[in-house]
Parts: C-alpha cells; structure tokens; sequence
C-alpha cells in the first residue's frame, strides 16, 4: 500500500476528510445528507448559484427532502459554493452531474466533462474522484483518466479514481442512501481501496466490480432490464386492450407465481432521468463495437409511442360522446413523472399535454406536487395546478389520469369527471365514462 494510498484511507476512516460534492440534484442532496449525518463536513459545489443560496440558508428545493434536514446539515458544517477553486479543499471529489441525450439519442458529456475541466486545476495529491452519473461504459478511462492525470499526477498512486453509479429512487420510503447496495469500480486495486473507505462511511453494503467499465455497465443492464420489461408489459396492453382483457388484473395474477416472473406495470410512456435515457448510452457506445442492441431500440419504441396510444384512446372517446378534441377541455392528472415525487425530468405526461394543446384541445393540469408548471428546457406551459372540486372537474370535457399520486381523491374524480381516461389501471371496476389507456 502507498503511502498516499494508506494516508487516504485514514483520513476516511478518521471522518477527517472533507467530502466534496459536484451537482446537489436528486443524487447529490441525499449523498450531502447522509455524509452530513455520519459526522464528515461536506462542502457542496454547483452551478447553479440559486440552489447555492437556498442551501445555504438551511432551504431545500426538493420535495421529498425537508428543510429541516439542510439545516441539520448546515449545523454539522455542511456549506454550499459555486466556486469551483474550493474543490482543492476536498479530500473526495463525488460528481453527480447530468447525463442527458441530445436531440439525435447520443450521449451529451458536456456536463460531465466541463465539471471534470472545472476542478482539474484544483486537483492534488491523496484526493479521490468518484464519478456516480450514468453514463457508457469506458467513459470514466476515457474522459475523466486522462483530465486528471494532465499535470503530472498518477491515478492509483497519488490520486485514486472511481465510478460508483447512483441508485437513488424519489419517492420509494423503503430504501434511503444508506440502505441501498452501492456497486464500485476502480480504475486501479489501489483506486478501489480507496474507494471502499470512502463509501464504507456513509453505505450499509458495497459490492466491488473489477473495473469501472464493469459498474458503468452494471448500471446500464439495470435500467435497460427495467426499460424493455416496461416495454414489453406496454405492448401487451394494447394486446389484451384489443382482445378485451384487463392488463393489470393479469400482471397482478402472474405475481402470485413465486419465481421466475417480475411484476411490472404499463403506463403512458416512462419518465425520469434514468429509464428512458440511460439505455441509449449503451446503443450509441455499441456502434464502436459494430453491434446493434436491438431489445433497446424496440423497447424504446414501445414506450415512446405510448403517450400517442393515450391521445387515441382520448380522441376516440370524446368522438363517442359526439365531441372532437379540438375545443374540448382536457384536465391532466398528475405532471411529474411518476407517483409522489416532484420530479419532470422526461414526464409522459408534459408529452400528453403537447399532443392535446397542438390538437387544439383545451388542457389543464393538477398535481398536488408541482403547483406551477416550471420552466423545462424543451417544454413550456403559463399554467398551474388546478384545484380537484367537484365542480371543477365536472366542468372539463375529459380527464387523463396520467401520475396516480397518493394524494389524488379518487372517489372525487370517478363521482364527477365526465370521462376518465386511465393510463395507470386505477379504476379496477368496469364503467361507461372510463376508458383504459
């Protein structure tokens, strides 16, 4: 063991470390909170000098994270910057940057990238870089090796690297940062060393992978698995739509086999920043290699064409009630991309509201978790959450349930929507004025 290498791992094991997180988003927050909580003073670093303010003032911009909680850690020594020259401060640099696809389904690393170029300069002997962004196997060797390794320092000598992907889950009260297994590779046996004590800190369970490539695509199979599986039950539905079977009482009758079949359940397309992004950062990278990965790019079919498949289940029954889209009012339930979370990122349901509006339909929306329709690269909307009253959903001409959210009264939406167009197998009882989509 090196001498820079036993010095790391000391510092990690004493919690003298000072631990530095790049991105405080829905990765990098509940990371801040649980080093905070074991006794690290962490520093955030970020872009985006509003988050920096809020934070600093013991404020939380997620919704599932309280601010009590920031204040907690502001007490413990937690601060927040935009100025990328403290990361020479931080004995563990953790980026948990954006990995988006641009508009052609290739990987964007500009995020990435430009976060590494940023603290380069400040880079010194004994720190540890963990990269945790989903992203394509070889990107961790590929950009980030030769970045750190620019003004003379040796990865896996005097400075360690890492790829350790983020599991978070918004929304899931099963499992929090702690109790989720963490999987890391080094790029080194000496990087991996070092790389457990930084984790070991602050994670119940870390399971080694020989290499980073190796945890860049463990990562990678779990949300493909999770895409074309969702993919798969999609299509289904509108098999079992057309023969007149009710897909979710099949899904639920097939669980009860105790091996070989996981439950997953259709909706109107997937959502989020990992299952309908992550997949094709493997499809573009299999291209190098002359491979095509076929189950990805039909899965991601599927799924992208399921809010279009909500549109026609909707078009088709206002033309049943003798009604056109076009000037009909369309309320929308639920805007986030999946239940109790605030969270837009690539929500089926802002796709669905497009489609209405370029229809010519009238659309509003209600969700209980995003009271104004934020400001989104792509998508723009000058609304805000509708109130659910009787009267207020009487007075639209169709509602789709696009985000089942706890707090829905779905008794008030059944008793007095004029029509239900149910993407989420909500209403299990059959009636005239809902349709499943």
């Amino acid at each position: 063991m090196s001498e820079h290498q036993q010095a790391s791992i000391a510092k990690f094991k004493s919690k003298e470390a000072i631990i530095g997180i790049v991105g405080l988003g829905y990765v990098g927050l509940p990371l801040m909170l649980r080093y905070s909580a074991v006794g690290f003073r962490v520093l955030g670093i970020d872009i985006d000098e509003s988050k920096v303010v809020k934070l600093n003032a013991g404020q939380s911009y997620i919704e599932h994270i309280p601010a009590d909680k920031i204040t907690a850690a502001r007490e413990t020594g937690f601060s927040a910057t935009s100025d990328f020259t403290r990361a020479a401060e931080c004995d563990a640099l953790i980026l948990c940057v954006p990995t988006p696809l641009n508009k052609y389904r290739e990987p964007d690393m500009s995020f990435v990238i430009n976060t590494t170029n940023a603290i380069k300069p400040y880079l010194r002997v004994g720190q540890i870089i963990s990269l945790e962004s989903t992203t394509y196997p070889g990107t961790t060797e590929e950009e980030l090796l030769p970045r750190l390794q620019e003004e003379g320092l040796v990865v896996g000598e005097n400075i360690f690297l890492v790829y350790s992907p983020e599991r978070e889950d918004p929304g899931n009260s099963n499992f929090e940062t702690r109790t989720i297994p963490k999987i890391i590779g080094g790029h080194t046996p000496q990087c991996l060393e070092v790389g457990i004590a930084l984790y070991e800190q602050a994670i119940d369970h870390l399971v080694r992978v020989s290499s980073t490539k190796a945890a860049e695509m463990t990562k990678l199979l779990e949300n493909i698995h999770r895409a074309v599986n969702i993919g798969l039950v999609n299509e289904m539905k509108i098999v079992a739509d057309r023969m007149g079977i009710d897909i979710f009482e099949v899904v639920d009758a097939a669980a009860t086999k105790p091996f070989g079949f996981t439950a997953y359940y259709p909706g109107p397309g997937l959502g989020g920043h990992c299952i309908p992004i992550d997949p094709f950062y493997l499809t573009w990278k299999a291209r190098e290699y002359g491979l095509h990965t076929r189950f990805i790019e039909l899965a991601g079919e599927v799924n992208c064409a399921m809010p279009e498949y909500v549109m026609s289940k909707l078009i088709d029954a206002l033309n049943d009630n003798g009604k056109a889209l076009k000037g009909s009012k369309i309320l929308v339930l639920g805007i986030a991309y999946k239940k109790n979370v605030d969270d837009m990122r690539e929500s089926p349901s802002v796709e669905i509201m497009e489609l209405i509006s370029a229809k010519g339909g009238i659309v509003a929306y209600s969700d209980p978790h995003v009271p104004i329709f934020p400001k989104m690269r792509e998508h723009h909307f000058e609304l805000s959450s509708e109130t659910l009253t009787a009267e207020n959903l009487n007075s639209y001409d169709a509602v789709v349930l696009a985000t089942d959210h706890g707090k829905f009264d779905y008794d008030l939406i059944n008793k007095h929507s004029r029509l239900i167009i149910d993407s989420r197998g909500k209403y299990r009882t059959p009636a005239k004025h809902i349709i499943k989509a």
